[in-house]
């Protein structure tokens, strides 16, 4: 860790113990913006070079390089400011509108019920009746619509067959797969970008966005005895939603943050301690000039290169339903390693080792702080 240290700051080289002591709490946000600046703070082309190499999962390859702030050509340039002038308001118009009728639906279907309060959690999952159709259908063709007017205008969608999977799976000698099919308690997807939250609204409509669409809260400060965690908020609507057909399906996203969609980082172990069936899916964002990868990039930049964008594509990869083992039930991490190398096979996604804490880090050397983030020194949940 200390030479990750040496390798940001070559004028001062502070004792890791000095970090770890120190009391002041780094509260500056993932990627902070400097005014006084163009382009990354990183000094030479070597340590940029170095940079990328060791946090391949982070580094943008678009036209517009490292955190959107690269040199373009004219072209470019004239694209942009075309863009800027004649399709940019016109699709933060409709989108707004678009939020806004939603907020109104969503108002609307929840304003003489009381919502579902359990584990300091509070939310809509439950909701039933005509009040949840309207919901979700609306929910599904707004999230659509708004996808729509980002410029995702053709959504290519893919099956992988059963065989596919058997085939891949079939060196475990120990899976069993179930005769009977079962419904999948979650869908486990990769993260490559906020985008991929209005893709799975608007194509099954799971349990994690809002209020009145069932989404569970981190709530890492809270320290009752009696309060179980995410985790167990997780678990339980994943059972749930494996065992009631009306119950609305978890979507979680393991890895805990976003790549630039060309790796696969390790899994956390919450989405698979309720040991039910999962239903793995996989994005890409092919793309040509902008990458909608939320890597290394301000949200602000990122939204404005996006509305920037003419067209925008998605590739969709659904996979069987996983069925766990009884070793794999027994070993959450098994699980979670096992469904992880199978996305990255089916996907042709890169494995990587790195995490959150990791991220943070090239971001930070990226904006020219040299000094370790105190995320660091927290668990990593």
């Amino acid at each position: 860790m200390e030479s990750e240290l040496k390798t940001f700051d070559s004028k001062e080289n502070e004792p890791l113990q000095a970090v770890h002591e120190s009391s002041s709490k780094d509260d500056r946000p993932l990627l902070k913006s400097d005014s006084n600046a163009n382009s990354p703070k990183v000094s030479g082309v070597e340590e940029l070079e170095e940079l990328e190499k060791k946090y391949a999962a982070y580094v943008r390859k678009d036209v517009y390089g490292t955190m959107g702030r690269g040199e373009l050509p004219l072209v470019e340039k004239l694209l942009l400011g075309f863009a800027a002038v004649t399709l940019v308001p016109i699709r933060v118009v409709v989108s707004i509108s678009i939020l806004l009728i939603y907020y109104l639906i969503c108002r609307i279907c929840t304003i003489s019920i009381a919502p579902t309060r359990d584990e300091e959690q509070e939310d809509y999952a439950h909701m039933g009746g005509w009040r949840r159709s309207v919901v979700v259908q609306c929910g599904r063709f707004l999230s659509r619509a708004l996808l729509f007017t980002l410029g995702f205008y053709w959504i290519s969608e893919a099956n992988r067959n059963t065989d596919t999977a058997e085939i891949l799976t079939s060196e475990n000698e120990g899976k069993e797969q179930s005769e009977e099919p079962e419904r999948p308690g979650a869908i486990i997807s990769n993260h490559v970008s906020y985008l991929d939250i209005l893709y799975h609204m608007s194509s099954s409509f799971p349990s994690f966005v809002a209020k009145c669409l069932g989404c569970v809260y981190v709530q890492r400060e809270s320290k009752a005895s009696d309060f179980k965690g995410v985790s167990g908020v997780v678990t339980e609507r994943v059972k749930e939603a494996h065992q009631n057909e009306s119950a609305p399906q978890m979507m979680l996203f393991p890895e805990g943050t976003t790549t630039n969609g060309d790796y696969l980082l390790p899994f956390k172990t919450g989405a698979f301690l309720s040991k039910v069936p999962i239903l793995p899916v996989i994005l890409r964002y092919p793309y040509r000039r902008f990458s909608p990868a939320w890597d290394s990039i301000s949200g602000v930049r990122h939204v404005i290169l996006l509305l920037c964008q003419f067209v925008n594509y998605i590739e969709v990869t659904r996979l069987p339903v996983y069925y766990p083992s009884q070793e794999e039930k027994d070993d959450p991490k098994l699980y979670a390693h096992n469904v992880r190398k199978l996305m990255a096979s089916e996907g042709g996604l890169t494995m990587s080792d790195i995490g959150l804490a990791e991220k943070r880090i090239y971001h930070a050397a990226l904006n020219g702080n040299n000094r370790l983030p105190s995320v660091l020194h927290q668990k990593d949940d």
